[in-house]
């Protein structure tokens, strides 16, 4: 882990957002990024006495930028502007969500084409490096001039207004918190609190850690793919490197790449590849790797986007070199949206698939001699009946999840603002998805686990074997009916938190 993260006003790295935001990583403003912001805010002063109106220094905002504000006024226009734009409703949205979205306001204007003083993006750094998290609600970005309610409660607590919770976690008024961590409240000048509102981080922020999630969850998938092949008595020869090739789909070659090294030299597979009057497996297994590779390039997509949003000045008006102050419509977060919805749909059907997997291995019907719902005394024990159920909830949830947002633009400020892009609530679906996506995985690990059990005394394969190890270390296998809730927390734990697939790697090499 990088002992700072430096804003060089350059951009940032997927994995510095990540580190600032779940790591607590703490960050710089530096040199170049001080000077570039310095030059920019002096366009701004320049332009504060001019007869010529500029949007957000001598204007109103939205449909009110014909407005214009005297001189007198611009001051209080800007402590207004923070004010009336922090109107959410609903739960507080991850402390996580809102640091991210922090530290990528403060990268934009660390740029240089924003137009602040560098005291404001210090401050920002200043909450973060404190552990102050300001309290933003769920509920108030359009993503139309980016997250403007989300990114306006954060500057309100810039202001020393507004509520936070501190680095122990408690709630209570930004003033004191500031106070206590030695934190100057901000007096903002012309353009400040507009350039602390107008971007598309929130939506970003999630994006990027999505992204963290779904890199190691489709690893898992690999890995509970495997082990319900085994599991069900299934092949792999559906998965060799020559077959897939005909098919040249990078992500499908990686999860197929996978699942060779996952069930290499296994004992359960070996069994039965001659004298087997089954000529195909169903598709759950055998169109794993295009499913999940398919995901995988669409994962890659979402990489590109964002590492563009990393790299790019988000606000309006923009600050040029050449001193011009112009608006534009960089805000919209129409790049982030879709690949939000994009990212929302891979991860419906990646569950989706892996659903398909666990009834079968729950039906004795289909799963090829292992007991009903996978314990031994079915009648009096209904076994992994009910994880079934909850999985499928989840499946269920996640295609809702999956219609996209950033078609459904609805028009506000009184038509000036008539398309928006609605990539905060792309954003915040995508998040829920990814978890649901986590703890479906998780129950068929515990499925796919039972059934390697007793499928004893053949034995998986290596990397299959690591996997069963890692869970029992916490999961006990089948026999009576127990408690059961708590053996799935403790598997989606497992795969959450990266020690599935680290206990998997160590034995078979680097997943792809």
């Amino acid at each position: 882990m990088a002992p700072q993260v430096e804003l060089s006003g350059t951009g940032l790295t997927a994995d510095d957002v990540v580190a600032v935001a779940r790591d607590g990583v703490p960050v710089v403003l530096g040199d170049a990024a001080r000077e570039a912001m310095e030059a920019s805010a002096a366009v701004v002063a320049r332009l504060v006495d001019s007869a010529e109106p500029v949007y957000g220094v001598s204007t109103g905002f939205g449909s009110l930028a014909n407005v214009a504000i005297p001189a007198q006024r611009r001051e209080e226009l800007q402590r207004a502007l923070v004010r009336s734009h922090a109107a959410g409703l609903g739960p507080a949205v991850e402390r996580e969500v809102v640091r991210a979205m922090m530290l990528l306001r403060a990268r934009t204007l660390a740029m240089g084409r924003s137009g602040p003083r560098p005291v404001v993006a210090e401050t920002m750094l200043a909450l973060l490096n404190a552990g102050i998290t300001p309290v933003v609600r769920e509920h108030g970005s359009l993503g139309a001039s980016g997250d403007l309610a989300p990114l306006a409660h954060c500057a309100l607590a810039l202001l020393g207004e507004g509520t936070v919770v501190d680095a122990e976690g408690v709630e209570g008024p930004a003033a004191e918190a500031l106070a206590a961590a030695g934190i100057a409240p901000l007096t903002l000048i012309a353009k400040e609190g507009l350039a602390l509102i107008n971007g598309t981080d929130g939506m970003l922020g999630m994006l990027v850690m999505a992204m963290d999630d779904l890199a190691r969850l489709l690893k898992v998938a690999d890995i509970t793919t495997a082990m319900s092949v085994e599991g069900l008595m299934g092949t792999d020869r559906a998965f060799a490197a020559d077959l897939v090739a005909l098919r040249p789909q990078p992500g499908q070659a990686e999860s197929a790449a996978n699942l060779r090294a996952l069930l290499a030299g296994s004992p359960i597979v070996a069994s039965h590849r001659f004298g087997d009057d089954r000529v195909q497996d169903a598709y759950s297994l055998r169109c794993a790797p295009q499913v999940a590779g398919a995901a995988r390039d669409t994962l890659a997509h979402a990489r590109r986007v964002a590492e563009a949003e990393l790299h790019s000045a988000i606000d309006n008006p923009m600050v040029l070199p050449d001193g011009r102050v112009e608006s534009c419509g960089n805000f919209h977060g129409a790049p982030v949206g879709y690949a939000c919805d994009f990212l929302a749909i891979a991860s419906a059907d990646v569950g989706a698939i892996a659903e398909r997997r666990t009834d079968r291995l729950l039906d004795p019907a289909r799963s090829h001699g292992l007991p009903p719902f996978l314990t031994p005394d079915a009648g009096v024990n209904s076994g992994l009946m009910i994880a079934q159920y909850t999985q499928a909830a989840m499946v269920a949830e996640n295609r809702r999840l999956a219609v996209p947002a950033s078609a459904d633009s609805l028009p506000s400020s009184a038509m000036q603002e008539d398309h928006v892009s609605m990539g905060w609530s792309a954003a915040r679906k995508l998040r829920a998805s990814v978890a649901n996506l986590g703890r479906i995985l998780a129950i068929e690990l515990v499925c796919a686990a039972h059934a390697l059990d007793l499928r004893a005394p053949l034995a998986p394969a290596a990397g299959t074997a690591a996997a069963l190890r890692a869970l029992r270390e916490l999961v006990a296998g089948p026999g009576p009916d127990r408690w059961l809730s708590p053996d799935l927390v403790a598997a989606e734990q497992l795969v959450f938190d990266g020690t599935l697939v680290a206990a998997v790697e160590a034995e078979v090499g680097p997943l792809r």
